[in-house]
């Protein structure tokens, strides 16, 4: 009787065991449950960065905008565009060889160049010279854009350096990076990115590749300094804009759909493509495209859009902000007929088409004193092929990803300080840097949206929209074992998937959430910005680089949004303890940034599929696009995997990690 007694008992308490057991599948439903529409966060980042369009300025002489344009112009060269740049690079003189002469057509002459970039990184060039060099002639930098497969073969470009030449202008055409004969892998403008991660900002490379160029002419002997311009369509309208902006060797330039005002992207959201050189780090910082603009005051300038453009920068779009706004600067210098603005209403396509190509002539030749021609001059017989047109790089010849690899192993660091009072001391100064490095500034949680609960069996939930008091927002389901008290420890979770990568995950046969709720823990799982539910539903990656073009750094702000919702998470909970479990590699920076920044935060930091070194990012290559918060300008430079866990003292950080 006794014994039937007792295996009674044990049954019953077996079955109330088992009734207890957190069921994964109720677990995975509730973060399967949908907490806010990601449109939503594409509208808060728009209004996020429209806040940050600087004001263009209203200058009441020309001599008080020469000054700032000057200011502007020192300023972006200096701490934006050649951060990180060694100074023998920056100065260095222009290495052009003349590779031969190219058979042409009657009145003008071709040769193939080939320069250097920067030690062990060429680019190609043609030269299209009048057929008699007679005395100083004007001279046009010729810059390309996004034409992978012909580049500076593309027919359109043949045409228009041609009658540049026969017009009696010396022509410079300039083969871009990842086209062309530069098309190959590691060449990706996306791969600036990894430049930004080892300390140099990419954009800076992209500067010097069409500054060699008019270093070139600059030097030519048959040049005339005082008549240099630089046209170029897409791409070689950007490099336009920048180019002729910043260098005022430049007296005339014509971009030709090239660039937008911030504001005007930020609108057309995410509507409109941008390398990571057009919005470059930090390079909307304190000025505009429009300013670029107005430093072109009183210098001829033509800007030439498309009505019906279908890649990109609309004419009647922006118009407004390129042209309209930036007239009164011209004024000031009594020059208003010196800038222009045409719209090509002809071809529904980015183009540089026979209407634009004659605005280009025209244009020219009234800003250097020349015959204005009325027509294209047809050359069409003289067009040749990429092969014939082909110049040749070396075999070894560095890539953007090999650069950056490259200057990634000349990387030096101190070492960690072993002693007690200079690990104190370091710590301290890393620490420091870090927040200046991540931009880490600290939001609040505004208001948290309770957007769904659950509360049967055995598990209770409630799921919240985040509001954080810079306007962005992030979601996160609490869940916890009805039984389990109110204070006991939390777990947080991150995953590169989101909360319902979280849900599904599932490791030693049993889902990490769920694990933590069997031992008697409560869970807090979230989406930060650009993950899960709290990620622009496209291009992502766009909205990334236009936030570090502001001088935000996506990963600082993903960091700030974690302390801000555990600082929340204590108030309203109190848990003994927070603990907080990452898995994959963006998570896994975020979760050492936080840690890092506040050490006393977490109790253990745990890391799955990790990296082991920053280096992985340069070594895999993971792609910009993949993960495009943690390409964060000088973060590789002044740190690593060892250093970050090193400054999240006195948590312990545990995990597996990625081969």
């Amino acid at each position: 009787m006794k014994i039937k007694t007792c295996l009674t008992i044990f049954l019953l308490l077996g079955a109330a065991l088992l009734q207890a057991q957190t069921d994964p599948a109720e677990v995975k439903a509730i973060l399967s449950q949908s907490l806010q529409p990601r449109d939503v966060v594409t509208f808060q980042l728009q209004q996020f960065l429209l806040k940050r369009v600087p004001k263009l300025p209203a200058p009441t002489t020309a001599s008080e905008w020469t000054i700032e344009a000057q200011r502007i112009r020192n300023r972006l060269l200096r701490d934006v565009i050649f951060h990180g740049w060694p100074e023998s690079w920056v100065h260095s003189a222009p290495q052009f060889q003349d590779m031969g002469l190219i058979p042409s057509g009657k009145g003008y002459q071709l040769h193939k160049l080939r320069y250097e970039i920067v030690p062990g990184f060429y680019a190609t060039a043609l030269l299209y010279e009048p057929e008699r060099l007679n005395g100083k002639l004007p001279a046009i930098l010729d810059v390309m854009g996004h034409f992978p497969a012909g580049g500076k073969a593309m027919e359109f470009e043949q045409k228009l350096c041609i009658n540049q030449a026969l017009e009696g202008m010396i022509a410079l055409n300039l083969e871009w990076i990842n086209m062309g004969e530069l098309h190959a892998e590691g060449n990706d403008h996306w791969f600036a990115a990894d430049l930004d991660l080892v300390g140099a900002n990419g954009v800076g490379l992209f500067y010097l590749a069409m500054r060699r160029g008019l270093d070139d002419l600059w030097g030519d002997p048959h040049v005339d300094r005082n008549r240099i311009g630089v046209t170029g369509l897409s791409g070689g309208g950007w490099q336009t804009i920048v180019l002729s902006s910043l260098d005022p060797r430049v007296k005339a330039a014509i971009p030709v759909a090239g660039f937008a005002s911030l504001e005007g992207r930020a609108e057309r959201l995410p509507g409109e493509p941008g390398d990571l050189e057009q919005n470059a780090t930090d390079f909307l910082v304190g000025q505009d495209y429009p300013e670029l603009v107005a430093i072109r005051a009183p210098r001829p300038t033509l800007i030439l859009d498309n009505t019906n453009d279908d890649c990109c920068f609309r004419a009647p779009l922006v118009k407004p902000f390129v042209y309209d706004a930036v007239k009164p600067f011209f004024r000031l210098y009594g020059k208003a007929s010196a800038f222009e603005f045409q719209a090509d209403t002809r071809i529904a396509a980015h183009n540089e088409g026979l209407d634009n190509r004659e605005q280009i002539y025209r244009f020219f030749a009234k800003a250097f004193g020349l015959h204005v021609p009325t027509s294209e001059i047809p050359v069409g017989e003289d067009v040749q092929s990429y092969d014939d047109l082909r110049v040749g790089v070396p075999d070894d010849n560095l890539t953007i990803l090999g650069l950056a690899r490259k200057m990634a192993g000349e990387i030096k660091r101190q070492p960690i300080p072993s002693g007690a009072l200079q690990r104190a001391r370091w710590s301290a100064e890393e620490r420091n840097q870090l927040m200046q490095v991540v931009r880490y500034h600290p939001v609040e949680m505004s208001r948290a949206w309770p957007e769904f609960n659950t509360y049967h069996n055995q598990v209770e939930s409630i799921s919240y929209r985040f509001e954080m008091d810079n306007g962005l927002s992030a979601t996160g389901s609490w869940i916890k074992d009805v039984p389990t008290p109110a204070n006991a420890a939390m777990t947080v979770f991150l995953n590169d998937q989101g909360r319902k990568g979280a849900g599904a995950e599932v490791r030693d046969r049993f889902p990490a959430v769920a694990a933590r709720l069997e031992r008697g823990e409560q869970a807090l799982v979230l989406d930060l910005l650009f993950t899960g539910e709290a990620a622009p539903p496209r291009h992502a990656e766009l909205m990334a680089e236009m936030l570090a073009a502001t001088g935000e750094r996506p990963l600082g702000m993903e960091a700030a949004q974690l302390i801000g919702i555990i600082h929340w998470a204590q108030q309203t909970w109190a848990p003994q303890r927070v603990r907080l479990e990452s898995d994959g590699i963006r998570s896994q920076m975020v979760s050492l940034i936080a840690a890092a920044l506040q050490p006393q935060l977490f109790s253990t930091v745990e890391i799955h599929q990790g990296m082991r070194s920053l280096s992985y990012l340069l070594e895999k290559p993971v792609r910009y696009q993949d993960a495009p918060d943690l390409f964060c300008l000088d973060l590789y430079k002044d740190f690593d995997i060892d250093s970050l866990e090193a400054l999240t003292e006195p948590t312990r950080v545990t995990g597996d990690f990625l081969k």
